[in-house]
């Protein structure tokens, strides 16, 4: 008898990638308009009244089976949309992460594997990355298949002061890098078993920089709950040259059972409280 789906959706695979860079805004929204796409088991992670969406744009290289030889890895443009949340384990130990919205891949194979075998709910894209200079600028141009997904921005990666949109609710840089993604942790809940998965990023050479980003089209947050306001760009980071993996999918239920795997001896504290 086949397993049911749902199983074969828990990250089963750890998975390792380089990231050639990445590209990340924060945007603002009043806490109570988000917090109607939160499930059980999550928490919105605050700043005040205030609760944070990140749109995250990565131009990935040689994803493959962790320890699997980069000759067979595979090249894709990834943009993904997720919410600030929090997590509270079984253990009493409290994690932040990001909640999976959507996720968008320029190569069909990504976008079936990645529904197959995650939550992270891919849609396919074209996208369009442009990079000039003098002065240096890195032009997005990302176009999905239902047209929810597109954006349009341009970043002056020439920016060499620290950097914050007007208007930011954030007095400093180093408080925005409290909210800026990816986190160490993404969430996704399993109504199935009533459960939340969580899979753990683990990075390197990570040094963000804050860069002034013009969004000249987007249509993500033209969808509820996000257009019933306006919404409010904080920050914006640039990071190139990193390498990355994701360890396999953890499920902790919560009606206090057992969760699986239950080999997390390996797990590290980044991003807890």
């Amino acid at each position: 008898m086949p397993l049911p789906l749902y199983l074969l959706k828990r990250h089963p695979i750890a998975v390792e990638a380089h990231f050639e860079f990445v590209l990340v805004l924060t945007y603002a929204f009043p806490k109570e308009l988000l917090s109607p796409l939160i499930p059980a088991g999550l928490t919105l992670d605050c700043h005040g009244d205030l609760a944070f969406m990140a749109a995250a744009f990565v131009q990935t290289r040689k994803m493959r089976p962790k320890g699997w030889p980069a000759a067979i890895g595979q090249d894709f443009f990834l943009a993904g949309r997720r919410i600030f949340t929090r997590f509270k384990t079984r253990e009493g130990r409290t994690l932040r992460g990001l909640l999976i919205l959507r996720s968008d891949a320029d190569k069909s194979m990504i976008v079936n594997f990645g529904n197959a075998l995650t939550h992270y709910n891919y849609h396919h894209a074209q996208a369009t990355v442009l990079r000039t200079g003098p002065p240096d600028h890195v032009r997005i141009d990302l176009r999905s298949s239902d047209k929810k997904g597109d954006i349009i921005l341009k970043a002056d990666l020439s920016q060499k002061e620290e950097f914050l949109p007007e208007g930011s609710p954030f007095a400093s840089v180093r408080d925005a890098l409290k909210f800026a993604g990816p986190l160490p942790f993404t969430f996704d809940y399993e109504k199935e078993t009533n459960s939340i998965v969580r899979i753990e990023g683990v990075r390197s050479n990570w040094h963000p920089r804050p860069v002034p980003v013009e969004v000249v089209h987007e249509t993500f947050l033209q969808q509820n709950p996000f257009n019933q306001c306006k919404p409010l760009l904080c920050s914006a980071f640039w990071l190139e040259d990193i390498p990355y993996y994701w360890k396999r999918g953890v499920v902790e239920s919560l009606n206090n059972c057992k969760h699986l795997p239950s080999d997390e001896s390996g797990m590290q504290d980044n991003g807890e409280d």
